[in-house]
């Protein structure tokens, strides 16, 4: 039967606790034990206590930035049917690679609904938290309706400025409903605001000579689409919905059962 650790001394206790290092304080006293077992040199304990304390930061920032990326799904690259997708295995390798972030580069799906666009989008963010990027992620409407909050009380500005503190702002669906003048301009200030600056993910089904279909004016859409193409990676999604594909394979198998 196994005993707990000694526990730390009060004085180290104190001293971890005040600088903050708790993953050390909670390993310290059973690595204590082991390096004394063990024989560990104190450079090997200085370094096993060190690791460990990056390591539970790290899980704890990239826990902070995926809670603030605000994902509404879980999606993941390796989920993703390159198989079944019109997208060149080349060109999916190089957006994984996320040297498009780097580079300060926009990405750009557009294709029909449910052929991948959001499941990459998604994916590609939440990789980009794992490495470290600062992510935030918002369908097309709940963006607009959130700059919209702050047109109104007038900290458009400020939020404007938080939301481009992001490495990778991904805008959803964009195009679903129609925008008005104000929203229009709202959007084009956040892309202006990131242009150069930061990165762009968008997903549309709408090509981009048909923008004017839900873009009230032909100036803020040739405006838009200049910053968002400059230094772009435009991926044109095509096929059959993947929705459709497994509503079908799901209805062939219930048919199966009834005729057994």
């Amino acid at each position: 039967m196994s005993t707990a650790p000694p526990p730390l001394t009060a004085e180290l206790e104190a001293g971890l606790r005040r600088l903050k290092l708790a993953e050390m304080r909670r390993i310290a006293p059973e690595l204590l034990v082991t390096a004394k077992t063990q024989r560990w040199s104190p450079e090997e304990l200085l370094r096993v206590l060190i690791e460990a304390e990056i390591a539970a930061r790290e899980a704890s920032n990239a826990r902070a930035r995926m809670k603030v990326a605000g994902f509404p799904v879980t999606k993941t690259l390796e989920g993703f049917d390159l198989v079944g997708s019109s997208i060149k295995p080349a060109t999916f390798d190089y957006l994984c690679s996320l040297e498009w972030i780097r580079a300060k580069e926009n990405l750009c799906l557009v294709g029909p609904a449910g052929t991948g666009k959001s499941h990459l989008l998604v994916a590609l963010g939440i990789e980009a938290v794992a490495k470290g990027y600062r992510v935030r992620y918002f369908s097309a409407t709940e963006l607009v309706e959130t700059l919209y909050r702050g047109y109104a009380d007038n900290s458009v500005g400020r939020l404007i400025e938080q939301v481009a503190r992001a490495d990778l702002i991904l805008i959803d669906e964009v195009g679903f409903a129609p925008l008005d003048h104000v929203g229009s301009q709202l959007l084009f200030r956040l892309v202006a605001q990131a242009y150069e600056r930061k990165s762009l993910g968008i997903a549309s089904h709408w090509p981009f000579e048909q923008w004017g279909h839900f873009l009230p004016e032909q100036t803020v859409a040739v405006s838009l689409l200049d910053r968002i193409l400059h230094h772009a990676n435009v991926v044109v999604t095509s096929g059959e919905s993947y929705r459709m594909k497994e509503a079908r394979t799901r209805g062939k198998g219930v048919t199966q059962k009834l005729e057994r």
